[in-house]
Order: structure tokens, then sequence, then C-alpha cells
């Protein structure tokens, strides 16, 4: 059963990210499904700490971006908002270069609180973090 009531553009999506982090990162929205977003961000210069790998909190970065997304489309035709609660990853393989995709898939959906799980893997498919991100609905402020 899809999450969200309409189907989601890839185009606005990846417009949200002008002059934001994911500019600054080149984190890039490749598909929504009917309950998942999956994302892609480079591992660069960007992206490396000062040992030549992907930095973690890129990795979280890129975690939280495709959770919030989808939170967002989940309550597009609401009028509440979402905003992230907390967040939290283990990094589990260094990634050095080529691209990581996350994929986010909800593991809760409730009226005050989403949960969402969002795997990252590096070019070969292979698990290099897994994070789980809480996000908090926020209901729309009555008009006076």
């Amino acid at each position: 059963m899809p999450l969200w009531a309409a189907p989601a553009s890839i185009a606005a999506l990846q417009a949200l990210g002008r002059d934001t982090i994911h500019e600054s990162l080149g984190i890039e929205i490749l598909e929504v499904g009917s309950d998942w977003v999956r994302g892609r961000m480079p591992v660069d210069r960007r992206t490396h700490q000062p040992y030549g790998l992907l930095h973690g909190g890129a990795s979280v970065v890129l975690a939280e971006s495709l959770g919030s997304i989808a939170a967002g489309l989940v309550v597009a035709d609401s009028g509440a908002r979402v905003v992230g609660l907390e967040v939290n990853a283990n990094h589990l393989r260094a990634v050095r270069s080529g691209w990581v995709t996350g994929t986010a898939r909800a593991l809760h959906i409730g009226r005050s609180t989403h949960v969402w799980e969002i795997r990252i893997e590096n070019d070969a498919g292979e698990l290099s973090c897994i994070s789980r991100l809480t996000m908090a609905v926020v209901a729309a402020k009555a008009q006076a």
C-alpha cells in the first residue's frame, strides 16, 4: 500500500536541495517508490574525512535527507510538517571512492512520529552504513 497519496516528482524533490547541503555534497534523488525514497552521494573530496574515507557525518547527512524527504511525502497533503528528533548510524564498511546509494523505508508511521531505516550501500551493493531516523510530525498551526 502506498505511503503517499500523490506520486512524487524527482525533479521537484531534487529542486528542494538547491542551495542546501545537498548541493554542497552532491546528493541526488534517484527514485521514489510507493513506500521508499532512494538517493545517492559521491564519495570524493567533498565527502571524505582526512584519511581518504567516506566521512561518517556525510553518510548521516544522506540518511537524514532521504528519511526526511520520505516523511515529508507522507504528510504532504495534511498540512503537517516533519522535523528530525534523532538519528543514529552504524558505519559497517569503509568507502574510498565512487558513490553510495541510500534507500529510506518506513519502520513506523504514527500520528506524532515516524521511524525510518536507511540502508546505504557502496557501488558493489555492499552495506556500508545502516541508519535509523526518528521524525516528529508537527501539526499545522490554525489560522486566526
